[in-house]
C-alpha cells in the first residue's frame, strides 16, 4: 500500500529529536510498503534533504522515505502565538497533497492536534482510510497546563479534537492513559490500539565513544536529562535538588540538561546567579553522540511539571533512550511511568515537588553504584521484553494493514 504519512516535526537519526516516525516508516519500506513523509523544519530536526526550496517546498528522499519538506520553521523556543501560526500553515500545506498526492491510507501523528486536519480531509473528501496516533491528549494537557485560557481556543481544539478522532478508522495511543482518553471521548475501544514509544538498541546498545562534558571528573556521578526545555519538562526541579546538593556539599553529583527550548535561557540564568557549578547545560547532539554520552552517564532524568494529566497520558522518548541505553532512570511524578521502575526495580521514583527527596535520591545513586548498575541492567531486559522497538513497530505496522483489509467494511 502507498502511505502518505503526515509528521511535522520528523527527523532522521542524524538530528537530535525524536526519530519514531522515521523508524515506522523504515518499518512500513521493510514490510513492502511505500511511504511519503510530509513535515516542516524542526529545530533540532534534520530530514535528510538539503537542496534548496522551491516555492516553499523540497523533495527528496531519505534512507528509502520519501520526503516532502514544507520550508516552515519551528523551534521548541518560539513563543506561543508564533507555533500556533506555523501549526496552522503547515497543516493548511498539508490538505493541499491529499487531493494531489497517489496514496491508499493516510497516516497522521500529533504533536501538533491540526495534524488531524489532512486525515479529516482524506476521509470525508476522497474517502481515504485515515489512522490517526495521538501522543498528547489536546486541548486536556494545555488545559491542565494553564498555557491555554480563552475558552474558544479551548472550544476549538475540541471540535478538532472530536473530528480527528471520529474521522479516523483506526487510532493509535501511546501511553495507557492516551488511549482511555481517545475512548472517553467515545471512540469504540476496538478502532484504538495502544503502541508505546520505543527502545532503539541498534543506537545506544551498541559500542560508541563514551563522553563527559567538560568539568565533569570520571569519579562524578553524572545524572543526564536529554529533551526540551520547556515549561512542561518543569527543569526547574532539577535545580531545586542541585541547590540541596550543594548545600549538602555533595560537589561529586553533577547534573547535564542537554537539549533546547524557550525555558533553557531562564534556566541558564538561574544557575549561573545560584552559583549552582553542578548543573552543566550542553547544545543538542545527534543520536550517535548522543549515544556516547549516556554510555558515560549514571542516571536518566526522567522529569515532567506536577501536572495530573501527565501521569498516564505521556510516552517520553528520553524514557525508552534510558532504558536502552541501560541507564536507572530517576522519575519525579506518578502514573504509568513511575510504576513500570518500581515494579521492574529499574530506578527510583520520587514524590513530585520534593527537591529533598530528589536530592535524597541522586545521593542513594552516587553512595552505591552496584545497585545503581543492577537497576541499569533491570531496564534493559524490560526494554527488550517490552520495548523493543522492532516489536513495537511490527504491531504499528499490522494495525495499519488491518486498517486497510477492513477498507471495504462499513464505519
Amino acid at each position: 500500500m502507498r502511505v502518505l504519512y503526515f509528521h511535522q516535526h520528523f527527523s532522521t537519526p542524524r538530528g537530535s529529536a525524536g526519530i519514531r516516525s522515521y523508524e515506522m516508516a523504515r518499518r512500513l519500506l521493510a514490510r513492502g510498503h511505500q511511504v511519503t513523509m510530509v513535515c516542516g523544519s524542526y529545530g533540532g530536526g534534520e530530514t535528510g534533504l538539503a537542496q534548496p526550496f522551491v516555492r516553499g517546498c523540497r523533495r527528496g528522499r531519505a534512507d528509502g522515505i520519501d520526503v516532502i519538506e514544507f520550508d516552515l520553521k519551528y523551534s521548541n523556543s518560539d513563543g506561543f502565538v508564533k507555533r500556533a501560526l506555523t501549526f496552522a500553515r503547515f497543516a493548511l500545506r498539508s490538505s493541499t497533497l491529499v487531493f494531489s498526492e497517489r496514496y491508499d491510507l493516510l497516516f497522521a501523528t500529533t504533536t501538533p492536534l491540526t495534524a488531524g486536519i489532512p486525515g479529516i480531509f482524506a476521509r470525508w473528501l476522497r474517502r481515504k482510510r485515515f489512522v490517526f496516533e495521538v501522543r498528547d491528549l489536546w486541548p486536556e494537557l494545555p488545559r491542565a497546563m494553564g498555557v491555554i485560557r480563552n475558552p474558544l481556543v479551548l472550544a476549538a481544539m475540541s471540535l478538532l479534537e472530536w473530528a480527528s478522532y471520529r474521522s479516523a478508522h483506526r487510532l493509535i495511543g501511546l501511553s495507557p492513559g492516551i488511549v482511555e482518553g481517545i475512548v472517553a471521548r467515545g471512540v469504540p475501544r476496538e478502532r484504538v490500539t495502544l503502541v508505546p514509544n520505543g527502545c532503539d538498541f541498534d543506537i545506544f546498545a551498541t559500542n560508541t565513544t563514551p563522553w563527559r562534558p567538560d568539568g565533569v571528573d570520571a569519579r562524578d556521578l553524572l545524572a543526564v536529562f536529554a529533551g526540551t526545555h520547556g515549561f512542561a519538562n518543569g527543569l526547574d526541579a532539577v535545580l531545586n535538588a542541585a541547590a540541596e546538593l550543594k548545600r549538602r556539599g555533595r560537589s561529586d553529583i553533577k547534573l547535564l540538561l542537554i537539549g533546547q527550548g524557550q525555558l533553557k535561557p531562564h534556566l541558564e540564568a538561574r544557575a549561573l546567579g545560584e552559583r549552582l557549578d553542578n548543573v552543566i547545560f550542553h547544545e543538542p547532539v545527534d543520536k550517535a553522540r548522543l549515544a556516547g554520552l549516556m554510555a558515560a552517564s549514571d542516571v536518566g532524568l526522567q522529569i515532567l511539571a506536577n501536572v495530573p494529566a501527565f501521569y498516564y497520558g505521556t510516552s517520553p522518548n528520553k524514557f525508552f533512550d534510558y532504558l536502552a541505553a541501560g541507564l536507572p532512570v530517576l522519575n519525579n511524578y506518578p502514573g504509568w511511568l513511575a510504576e513500570l521502575i518500581a515494579q521492574h526495580r529499574c530506578g527510583l521514583a520520587v514524590p513530585p515537588d520534593d527537591f529533598r527527596a530528589f536530592a535524597d535520591a541522586l545521593e542513594l545513586a552516587a553512595d552505591d553504584r552496584i545497585a545503581l548498575r543492577a537497576m541499569g541492567e533491570r531496564g534493559r531486559e524490560l526494554a527488550r521484553r517490552q520495548f523493543e522497538r522492532s516489536l513495537l513497530a511490527d504491531q504499528w505496522v499490522d494495525w495499519l494493514e488491518c486498517c486497510m483489509i477492513g477498507r471495504h467494511a462499513v464505519t
